[in-house]
């Protein structure tokens, strides 16, 4: 079914968010309204907004949701971009190149033709099948009104205590977002260490931390339901080997692909569940279906493979690209390395790259580099400790990947290693960069540079 009226191109978005939006607006930008018809579906309340911001929106940080929106539906429509808010796509038709909508106020269902049609349904949090998940006073974390409804939920709970089930990036920022709330928090976790993002020995400097904050951190423990009080409301967090009392409960576990619509119309689907698309964001065997942000899987460009990462840097980018090619340019998404970077009140944590067990998994021979340092010079007022993790492959001394965990203005060094990881520099490449020194910001030698001068060692070593 071609949805062309007079010469005109429709586009649909399923998804008014960072991916979804980029989209538009990048089209926009390069087709007028006579020329093409833009049509956006949001199930929501808000399109453009940062989702990354609502654990400081939460904590009192930010003081109100509405300073996370981006651009707001009215913005849009200023633009000639048709926002329909409360409406969810329902059903695709790739065959018949149309999508079948609902929306939640009248109940009405709609068929829409496309000539192109973007997903960008983004991620589900993770909400396991057990008991008490769906009871009052347990809150996932995904979008504004998420967040909305756990502060109203803050306002009434009957005490102080708050569990945090999982020890991820949302998990420690919502740690410390009810940290700062006032309450009592615990977080219950199933592995070894917080942060599985990193190895498991600079986890145990993010537990270290957090115990210091005054958080109790649960390590090893599976959750097995969230056990009610008469009224239904939830009490308290059960696990294997615990109960621990709770007036709030926030879900942390984590995300994946919301792409349910896309696999009932046999679209093709990746290892993590994300739709499979090429360089352009075109989802593959498709010629006019498009995909971007959470609801995609991208190309690892160090591990070689195809991961799920949900970040709205991705899915700005994936965006822009995908809105460059529908309007008749030429853009491509190349892939990631891996970069993410989060805090609980002063620790920062940052990563790009592989770990030991991604790098074991590819089948790559590595080395790794440990060191200890500080964030600025070292006789600067409030210089904080910082380490620095790297993994360097052992033949060709190539940088496989960095892990930082220290106090303010560590985070952002690991920025250095995802531009030497794109580049593919070595280790011993990289203790020639030249950096920036005064002592405010760091030591004459940078810790990035120390911590490649080991590296540099260890190769040598190992292959001497």
């Amino acid at each position: 079914m071609n949805a062309s009226r007079q010469g005109r191109r429709r586009l649909v978005v399923i998804g008014g968010d960072a991916a979804g939006m980029s989209a538009a607006s990048q089209a926009r930008r390069l087709r007028s309204a006579e020329e093409l018809e833009i049509i956006a579906f949001e199930r929501g309340r808000f399109t453009s907004y940062s989702a990354c911001g609502i654990p400081y929106w939460v904590s009192g940080t930010v003081p109100e949701g509405k300073a996370l929106v981006a651009r707001s539906p009215e913005e849009h429509r200023a633009r000639e971009i048709d926002v329909r808010l409360r409406t969810e796509v329902v059903e695709l038709d790739p065959a018949g190149g149309r999508v079948r909508s609902r929306d939640h106020a009248s109940g009405t269902e709609t068929w829409t033709g496309y000539d192109d049609l973007v997903i960008a349904t983004g991620a589900r949090p993770e909400r396991p099948p057990l008991p008490g998940m769906d009871a009052p006073g347990v809150y996932g974390v995904q979008t504004l009104d998420d967040g909305q409804a756990l502060l109203d939920g803050l306002h009434h709970a009957p005490g102080r205590r708050a569990v945090v089930v999982g020890a991820g990036y949302i998990g420690l920022e919502m740690a410390e977002a009810l940290l700062k709330r006032g309450y009592e928090v615990t977080v219950v976790n199933r592995s070894d260490a917080p942060m599985s993002t990193l190895d498991p020995d600079m986890g145990r400097l993010v537990h270290k931390a957090m115990t210091g904050m005054g958080i109790r951190v649960r390590n090893d423990e599976e959750v097995t339901g969230i056990r009610t009080g008469d009224d239904g409301r939830a009490r308290a967090v059960v696990t294997e080997d615990a109960e621990y009392p709770a007036d709030i409960v926030v879900l942390g576990i984590g995300v994946r692909p919301e792409t349910s619509l896309a696999r009932e119309a046999g679209l093709p689907l990746g290892e993590h569940g994300g739709l499979r698309t090429d360089l352009a964001m075109r989802v593959r065997g498709h010629d006019n279906v498009w995909a971007g942000g959470d609801c995609v899987e991208v190309l690892d460009l160090v591990g070689g493979r195809e991961r799920h990462i949900a970040l709205g840097t991705h899915a700005n980018k994936q965006g822009q690209v995908i809105g460059t090619n529908v309007g008749g340019g030429y853009a491509t998404f190349p892939g990631v390395v891996g970069t993410a970077v989060s805090k609980i009140c002063d620790l920062e944590i940052a990563r790009t790259g592989l770990r030991e067990k991604d790098a074991r998994a590819v089948g790559r021979q590595y080395v790794t580099a440990t060191i200890e340092s500080t964030n600025r010079a070292g006789y600067y007022p409030e210089a904080g400790r910082m380490t620095v993790k790297m993994l360097a492959e052992r033949r060709t001394g190539r940088l496989l990947g960095t892990q930082i965990v220290g106090r303010e203005g560590s985070a952002k060094r690991v920025d250095i290693a995802a531009v030497a990881l794109t580049a593919g520099l070595t280790v011993e490449q990289m203790t020639a960069l030249d950096l920036g020194y005064a002592p405010p910001f760091s030591p004459v030698w940078d810790p990035i540079l120390v911590a490649a001068r080991k590296a540099v060692r260890a190769v040598q070593e190992r292959t001497g």
